[in-house]
């Protein structure tokens, strides 16, 4: 089974940008996270669809 949820550093290491950068694109609603506990995950699907909308700004 694949993962569903990341963490802020996996999903940070995948699209190739700081923690720092990250937390950016959570605080201006640009790639949406989920609070278990007092963890900050960031789903799978977050990470295509934000990718999605750059791709549609780029076009």
């Amino acid at each position: 089974m694949t993962d569903l949820l990341m963490t802020v550093d996996e999903a940070a290491e995948r699209l190739r940008v700081s923690r720092w950068t990250l937390y950016n694109l959570i605080r201006s609603n640009q790639l949406r996270t989920v609070k278990i506990g007092r963890r900050r995950l960031v789903p799978v699907n977050a990470l295509a669809e934000y990718l999605d909308k750059l791709t549609e700004v780029a076009a």
